[in-house]
């Protein structure tokens, strides 16, 4: 295969420029219907279920999916697909009819305000802590993988100029239009996704001769490579996709978890103008979600045929864009990828202000001085926030972003506190009879158990326990949020009321009271 020179042609340069001059002016463009904090954190509850399902799914798959999940594959096979079939589909299907139609009815701005209200200020901040801590790390991993995976990659960019320029892009039109602006712009990047993916998988098969010469070949390559095709690996398994960690800590824990509790996908459902939309947008985005491992885990496993010598599985996808893709749909995919970014950093960034805002901040001011954030200074804050969260992500981009294997990374990080959480989500909505101290003690001492779990060597076969870590905290955290609720004292009817499952299904009284608030 000929190396083609680093850098673009004169129409992929055009198709670029065209693309980043039409989603600022889109972006921007949204500015002028925010008038007050309802209008920028939750799109003033506008928003139908089409534009939800395109953005949760766009919002999830970025451009680090692209590098990650084809890295994930080329190093461990098709396995690494599960985390879009089984982790996303059934756990979008379960949200939608479990979590979603409470997240909406009571109004909140945040998954962390809901749980405020369910349990205390103190599960509240916590959790709000954890999350907006993670949702800055992991938007300083989104602008350097982009930079330094793709950009670098590709074109030869130097990679800290090619972070400000993306803080630059997103950080305007987040601040100007808000979640509006976030989801209307990820409605047209999808497009320009899916069919840059499409473009790139289209390739990649025609390239190796198509799925049984695929096979044939990555099969002849030796032992190593005898599990690629397997979707359930082994228990014993020495990668990171052992079945039981699959079906379990994925498809039962982190998948619900994360789709039910991650305030970057559940705040899309929360702008609905609906409950019918919050639903149908989280189903939408889950159909959507199942043609997602044709994109981003086939292309790497076409690499393992097609760039035998590769060191680095994260270049894996970069790479073969440069050597695959002719003049024209090389600017395509570039786009496609770029899209993807700028769909996941506007939304963590919108996410994670939100968060700070009415959970942090909002929250503190609240128990000090008595009274929350008025609509005014909600916006000033978000806005201020905005600025400031981008800049700093950009100046720890290289830093955080210099993690070898970053899906493991991410995936890793993440079980460290959703077992945690999807136990005290549930406990809250399902059982009444859950307390504020319980839903306390469930989330910190299962984050506590989630860190012995990770850090204690042996406990588990593989070398990357995550999955492991967040089935055994969830069964921790259910454990120990009952044991504790049933030590302390009921709550109140009133304070739990329309915030449990039975107190919303059997009390005529609230039913009416819905109905009349969704009319």
């Amino acid at each position: 295969m000929t190396e083609p020179t680093i850098g673009l042609a004169s129409i992929d340069i055009v198709t670029i420029f065209v693309y980043l001059v039409g989603i600022f002016v889109l972006g921007t463009f949204f500015g002028r219907y925010v008038q007050n904090a309802g209008d920028f954190f939750i799109a003033g509850k506008a928003l139908p279920f089409w534009a939800i399902g395109f953005s949760i799914v766009v919002s999830d798959i970025g451009a680090m999916d692209f590098v990650a999940v084809a890295g994930a594959t080329h190093k461990d096979g098709i396995a690494a697909a599960n985390f879009d079939w089984i982790g996303s589909m059934p756990a979008m299907v379960f949200a939608a009819f479990v979590f979603v139609p409470y997240f909406w009815r009571s109004g909140v701005f945040t998954i962390p305000e809901f749980l405020g209200r369910r349990y205390n200020a103190g599960v509240q901040i916590i959790h709000a802590t954890i999350w907006a801590c993670f949702m800055l790390t992991m938007l300083a991993l989104m602008m350097w993988v982009a930079a330094d995976k793709l950009m670098y990659t590709v074109l030869g960019w130097e990679q800290t100029r090619t972070v400000w320029l993306i803080a630059f892009v997103t950080g305007v039109y987040t601040f100007s239009g808000g979640l509006s602006a976030v989801v209307m712009v990820d409605v047209v990047q999808l497009i320009v996704m899916f069919v840059g993916g499409l473009a790139l998988l289209t390739l990649s098969m025609w390239e190796v001769g198509g799925w049984t010469a695929l096979r044939t070949q990555i099969e002849a390559m030796g032992p190593q490579y005898e599990n690629h095709f397997r979707l359930l690996l082994p228990h014993d398994t020495a990668t990171a996709f052992p079945w039981t960690g699959i079906v379990f800590g994925l498809g039962i824990v982190l998948a619900i978890a994360y789709m039910s509790g991650n305030q970057t996908v559940v705040q899309r459902t929360l702008g609905a103008r609906s409950e019918w939309d919050a639903k149908g947008g989280m189903l939408l985005g889950g159909f959507l979600k199942s043609f997602i491992p044709l994109m981003v885990a086939l292309p790497g496993l076409c690499a393992v045929v097609l760039l035998p010598d590769l060191t680095d599985s994260d270049s894996a996808v970069p790479t073969m864009i440069r050597l695959l893709m002719p003049p024209g749909l090389r600017g395509l995919m570039f786009v496609a990828l770029f899209a993807a970014l700028l769909s996941s950093v506007d939304s963590t960034l919108n996410s994670s202000t939100t968060i700070f805002v009415t959970d942090i901040f909002g929250r503190v001011k609240t128990l000090f001085f008595g009274k929350p954030f008025n609509e005014r200074q909600a916006l000033i804050l978000g806005r201020t926030l905005t600025v400031t969260f981008i800049i700093a992500a950009a100046l720890l981009a290289k830093t955080v972003g210099q993690a070898e294997g970053i899906y493991i990374f991410i995936q890793t990080a993440l079980s460290l506190f959703q077992g945690p959480t999807l136990a005290i989500l549930l406990l809250g909505i399902m059982w009444r009879r859950a307390t504020r101290w319980g839903g306390l003690a469930g989330l910190v001492l299962g984050v506590a158990f989630c860190f012995v779990l990770n850090y204690t060597d042996g406990l588990f076969p593989s070398d990357d326990p995550f999955l492991f870590v967040a089935w055994w905290s969830f069964v921790f955290a259910l454990v120990v949020t009952v044991v504790v609720s049933l030590l302390t004292p009921p709550e109140p009817e009133e304070k739990i009321r329309g915030l449990v499952w039975d107190s919303v299904v059997r009390d005529e009284e609230m039913q009416d009271t819905l109905r009349d608030r969704i009319s």
